[in-house]
């Protein structure tokens, strides 16, 4: 076509919309040195694990460079929107410490001078870059009808890329005369707008990703739809005009992404708007039944959704710390080189982030969060464990409430110092690690008795328990267990007589079953300490207990 046919098509498609220019006009450019980063989520679901994953880049690399890290809401996917899905997404970012500078902020009105930050409320943003592509000749209206669904057509491009390698997918619309076109538009066809790809599957070209470096791409050869027939943009157009217009310096995404780059990079030329930089993290894997990674998936996974680690009691910063491990393998000596700095702290470096997918590990989710609990006070324990509870189980929450006494003295126990306790792996488990402390409390026994004598057993936990008393400290307290063990031969005497010193510090048995009398559990905190806080009268009725337990079974 002439520019003036071209001129003509871009009118007659777009009526109403402005030039392009306009909006270019209307943004001014950042005045920020750093990076401006975004995260853009579907409301399509919950905000996924790799989300937050992807979140956490984009909000350390606007920190460490001071930039602007804003949040943009990508809901042009009608069909399969959920009710407050963007709500919830903004929601976890907040409570994972990753609060964007700007942009859509759920229930809240957006802050920011580049909005409206939802796509839904930027069509004629959209259309106006439409226009302007139409007029360079870069992009044609197509009228041919959607026979295929989504999976067919991601069948078909599986199988073109096994065989060429590449894909080059010429519509056959990107032919039509000015005058078929108006034939189609005055029958009342509705038209989805395409590229009009200028490129060569059998080309390549070099691009250097911020994660995974220098990598050889084929050029894209696809005629690829920019406006579905609804008149809604596609990812990649609305990607392009929307990061443009909102200064994005660097875009972050996982690496599905990246094959789709070309199309990306093509769409910015033929607009003729400056290139991105791109940076596509690793996807986070877990094993398959038969040892294979594979992505989490929303469908098998329940700790897709980043509400499960609020459900399950993990502190926030436990689960951003686990990620950042995945991101930059040096985080790890960096914390135990800095115990108690925040992690905003760390000199996070994007191009640390290896480019093999990592594996979900809990047990070492499992280790920090203990490490990360271990360094709170006993009154933050407590006021974490309940506001947990009042969350997520009412029923824990008035045990909690109504036991913060003891709950904190027994949280007391071997806290601060260089070694703390780390016993507490999230705060769903408060209930059932100290169950102890609580007045309901009774033990359901199990007693392995080893090589240890009923009799003399029993005999040794009736003499304890006639003569206990609280005593001054642990050191007295310890004397008296030793004491009246050996008394019952808990221990071999001429071990004992030869060297009380090696001895003194492990009366394995006796202690055994104290602390089974007193916490129904094998391993807890100091039990002096635990005996303190509950009292003479009821170590007393404990101990009896397990007396009356082991005389009738």
């Amino acid at each position: 076509m002439t520019q003036s046919e071209l001129d003509e098509l871009a009118n007659l498609l777009y009526p109403n919309a402005k030039d392009s220019s306009y909006y270019l006009k209307k943004y001014k450019k950042r005045a920020v040195k750093g990076e401006v980063t975004r995260i853009a989520p579907s409301p399509t679901g919950y905000l996924h694990i790799g989300q937050l994953y992807q979140a956490l880049v984009h909000r350390l690399l606007a920190n460490t460079t001071d930039g602007v890290f804003y949040m943009r809401l990508e809901d042009t996917d009608n069909k399969r929107e959920v009710d407050k899905a963007g709500e919830i997404a903004y929601d976890m970012l907040v409570r994972f410490g990753l609060t964007p500078d700007e942009g859509y902020r759920g229930a809240q009105p957006e802050i920011g001078e580049y909005g409206p930050y939802v796509q839904s409320k930027r069509l004629e943003i959209y259309y106006a870059f439409a226009k302007d592509i139409v007029k360079s000749g870069n992009a044609f209206p197509c009228f041919c009808l959607a026979t295929e669904n989504k999976q067919e057509i991601l069948q078909k491009r599986e199988e073109e890329l096994k065989e060429t390698g590449g894909l080059e997918v010429k519509d056959p619309c990107r032919n039509l005369t000015l005058v078929q076109i108006k034939e189609n538009l005055k029958a009342g066809k509705k038209f989805a707008l395409r590229l009009k790809s200028s490129g060569d599957v059998n080309k390549t070209h070099e691009f250097v990703d911020a994660i995974k470096g220098k990598k050889e791409m084929r050029e894209n050869a696809k005629d690829d739809v920019l406006i579905k027939s609804d008149g809604v943009p596609v990812y990649a157009f609305a990607h392009v005009v929307d990061d443009t217009l909102m200064g994005t310096t660097t875009v972050i995404r996982g690496q599905e992404w990246f094959q789709s780059l070309p199309v990306h990079l093509e769409l910015a030329r033929a607009m003729g708007l400056a290139q991105f930089k791109y940076a596509h993290t690793p996807n986070i894997c877990v094993l398959d039944e038969n040892g294979n990674k594979r992505k989490i998936s929303k469908r098998k996974d329940s700790f897709a959704d980043v509400r499960f680690f609020l459900k399950q009691g993990y502190p926030t910063t436990a689960v951003i710390e686990y990620l950042l491990n995945l991101l930059n393998s040096d985080f790890e000596t960096w914390r135990k080189n800095n115990p108690t700095l925040p992690y905003t702290d760390f000199p996070f470096n994007i191009n640390k982030i290896g480019v093999a997918n990592p594996l979900f590990d809990f047990a070492k989710l499992n280790d920090i969060s203990k490490s990360i609990i271990s360094r709170y006070t006993a009154e933050q324990v407590y006021s974490s464990a309940l506001d947990w509870a009042k969350e997520w189980n009412k029923l824990d929450y008035e045990t909690i409430k109504s036991n913060k006494t003891n709950l904190i003295k027994v949280f007391s126990i071997d806290r601060g110092g260089e070694r703390p306790r780390k016993d507490i792996t999230k705060f769903d488990e408060i209930i059932s690690l100290y169950d102890y402390v609580l007045p309901s409390f009774k033990p359901k026994f199990s007693v392995n008795l080893g090589q240890v004598n009923k009799e003399k057993l029993i005999a040794f936990l009736t003499d304890y328990e006639n003569n206990y008393t609280i005593l001054a400290d642990n050191s007295q307290w310890f004397d008296f267990v030793k004491i009246t063990a050996l008394k019952y031969n808990f221990v071999d005497n001429k071990t004992y007589k030869q060297s009380p010193s090696a001895y003194a510090g492990n009366i394995t048995d006796a202690t055994k079953f104290i602390r089974l009398a007193i916490t129904g559990k094998e391993n807890s905190p100091e039990l002096y300490s635990i005996m303190k806080i509950l009292g003479e009268q009821t170590c007393k009725s404990r101990l009896q207990d397990l007396i009356d337990y082991l005389k009738a079974n």
